[in-house]
């Protein structure tokens, strides 16, 4: 199979050929003969020149970088495109304002949002939805939330870096049609996945970083801080500082 074809197969768009004809004969309609049909002699055929091989993975992203909402929901709820799909419920696009001036970009799925088809809708989301009380915001009032990728990986391990690289097209394309003025990364992953360079999370804190224009803040996970609660001061510092960013 063409890698063009396949491309277009895992994105719904290859054609569907049809018999011609339409519907199939009775079973009880009478025969009738055949109908003769004249003998042409074939006639050489000019075939084109194939073109050279796509690069797969960058035609996808050109294809996912001009989808409207709708169709963007529908791809990646579809989506088979790496092997994270296999082993969830559902995908979970993201949810909120979609004119929102604030993003909030996660990780992944765990097992409350795998099973909810929403992100941050356990223990981590209710203490999301207090830090976003904290600062007078409110889940789907000029708030949008999302993740880094759209599946739950396996035991909520990290998402590895093949699957990162199918999936982020998604919320890029998300981030493009939001334009917030402001981006939360919560996490090491979303920060480095934003960010497209590895560091540590205590050494990309407390700046102010950019992701194609728009400021960039990072601070922990919620999953992080239900687990090491005397960093929630910390986080506190971030959020005054994306407050004071987004005020700037």
């Amino acid at each position: 199979m063409k890698r063009e074809e396949a491309v277009l197969r895992e994105l719904n768009l290859y054609p569907l050929w049809k018999r011609r004809g339409g519907a199939g004969t009775p079973a009880d309609a009478p025969l009738q003969p055949a109908a003769q049909e004249p003998v042409v002699s074939p006639q050489p055929v000019e075939v084109a020149s194939a073109p050279a091989a796509p690069d797969t993975a960058g035609e996808r992203k050109e294809i996912i970088s001009k989808l409207p909402w709708p169709e963007l929901k529908a791809l990646v709820r579809d989506c088979t495109a790496c092997k994270l799909r296999a082993g969830c419920k559902q995908t979970v696009f993201g949810v909120g304002d979609e004119k929102a001036d604030w993003l909030f970009v996660g990780e992944g799925p765990g097992a409350d949002e795998d099973a909810k088809g929403e992100p941050f809708v356990g223990q981590a989301g209710k203490l999301l939805d207090n830090m976003l009380l904290s600062i007078k915001l409110k889940r789907g009032n000029n708030v949008y939330i999302a993740n880094i990728v759209k599946c739950r990986p396996p035991n909520n391990r990290t998402p590895e870096g093949d699957e990162i690289a199918t999936c982020l097209p998604y919320l890029h394309r998300q981030i493009a049609l939001i334009q917030p003025k402001i981006i939360i990364a919560l996490g090491k992953t979303a920060a480095t996945s934003l960010l497209e360079r590895d560091a540590t999370l205590g050494s990309l804190r407390g700046k102010v970083h950019e992701f194609h224009g728009t400021p960039l803040i990072i601070t922990y996970h919620p999953a992080y801080l239900l687990r090491t609660p005397q960093d929630k001061a910390k986080a506190w510092e971030d959020l005054r500082l994306a407050v004071k960013t987004a005020e700037s």
